[in-house]
């Protein structure tokens, strides 16, 4: 332990590197609150990483903040060569792991976020040795925390389910949304938008389906993909998008900076987010942040997460359900102006002050005295 100074948190920094995205964004929220917060010097955060990070610069000066450099690589190896040399030598009172996974075996008491479980639920989704990696090392990291933060009462039934993770040791802590709201007055074009990693659960060949169904009459619509394309097995978007007759009207990006992201939740009318399978899904908060109705698949996590903010497709009829959508958000302003009325209040359950907060308390409790 620490005799008295401050608590030594070790942190997984990996997901900080490089174009950070959901999982990268999530732990980005949580430390920059936590070096800003009135008792800030109460505590040391250790973030391990295999390369410098950008991050570290954007922070204020004079944080108590000590970035650790091991080793080189950022996947499983690092992971438990490197990086569990480093955390044993160091000895920080508590480690926090905010990506499903954590070193093996490393004497401190152990915080881990799993946000969603896929790769149990559908191994279908994933390669054979990466579905085999993945479920190997979420369940020993589940089995060995003190204390496993999800994002959703599904995932947590999902992770008690498909993990045999003890339900005392997990805690619900919804993630923030960061808000989109576009300076001055947002002017809409006919443009549906998807914002996501592609994934088969997301359904995007449906969502382009529907799309070329529903604007049919409409050569001036265009649908935007922004995200980076890790399907298995891989979808053709290219033979996908001519032989739906739509190739000139959708556009795929892979990383989009904030600048632009903005400008694509300023610019759409309609997001849409058809996935069968999420923890939480964050892209369709901040789309409602931004004014953008959102149309989403019909599950358990997308009612208790989304409420009545949004437009329910069936799953047994994704493409119609979807295109009607569409056609109606495109042409109904009313329709769109009544899903959005709700959005405030969903809107409002949803704090990256909330959820840096509670995750730290956590986190003090299992280090003890």
């Amino acid at each position: 332990m620490n005799n008295g100074g401050p608590l030594r948190i070790g942190i997984d920094a990996r997901e900080l590197l490089g174009d950070t995205t959901g999982v990268g964004r999530y732990l980005g929220e949580l430390l920059r609150r936590w070096v800003q917060r009135h008792d800030a010097a109460e505590r040391t955060l250790m973030l391990y990483t295999p390369e410098p990070l950008p991050f570290v610069k954007t922070l204020p000066s004079g944080v108590r903040l000590h970035e650790i450099v091991a080793g080189s690589g950022r996947g499983t190896w690092w992971e438990q060569t490197h990086l569990r040399r480093a955390v044993l030598r160091d000895a920080p009172d508590v480690f926090f792991a905010g990506a499903y996974t954590a070193p093996l075996a490393l004497g401190v008491p152990l915080a881990v976020t799993i946000h969603d479980v896929s790769f149990a639920a559908h191994p279908e989704w994933f390669t054979p040795r990466e579905g085999a990696r993945r479920r190997l090392l979420t369940r020993q990291a589940a089995r060995a925390a003190s204390v496993i933060f999800t994002d959703s009462e599904f995932s947590r039934h999902e992770i008690v389910e498909r993990l045999g993770a003890s339900p005392e040791r997990l805690r619900v802590i919804p993630p923030g949304v960061t808000r989109r709201a576009p300076a001055g007055t947002p002017v809409r074009e006919p443009l549906v938008l998807f914002v996501g990693s592609i994934f088969n659960r997301r359904r995007l060949p449906a969502a382009l389906t529907a799309f070329a169904e529903a604007t049919a009459s409409r050569p001036d619509a265009r649908f935007v993909i922004a995200g980076a394309d890790r399907s298995y097995p891989p979808i053709n978007f290219d033979a996908l998008t001519r032989s739906a007759g739509i190739s000139s009207r959708v556009e795929l990006l892979n990383y989009v900076t904030e600048a632009e992201l903005n400008s694509l939740y300023a610019r759409a009318s309609i997001f849409v987010f058809l996935s069968e399978y999420e923890g939480f899904g964050l892209t369709p908060l901040e789309a409602l942040s931004a004014g953008v109705p959102i149309v989403v698949l019909d599950t358990a996590v997308a009612r208790e997460v989304y409420g009545d903010a949004a437009w329910y497709v069936d799953r047994d009829d994704t493409v119609g359900g979807a295109s009607r959508a569409i056609q109606v958000l495109l042409d109904d302003t009313r329709e769109a102006e009544r899903l959005l009325a709700y959005a405030p209040a969903v809107l409002s359950r949803y704090s990256w002050d909330a959820a840096a907060e509670q995750t730290l308390i956590a986190i003090h409790t299992i280090a003890g005295p």
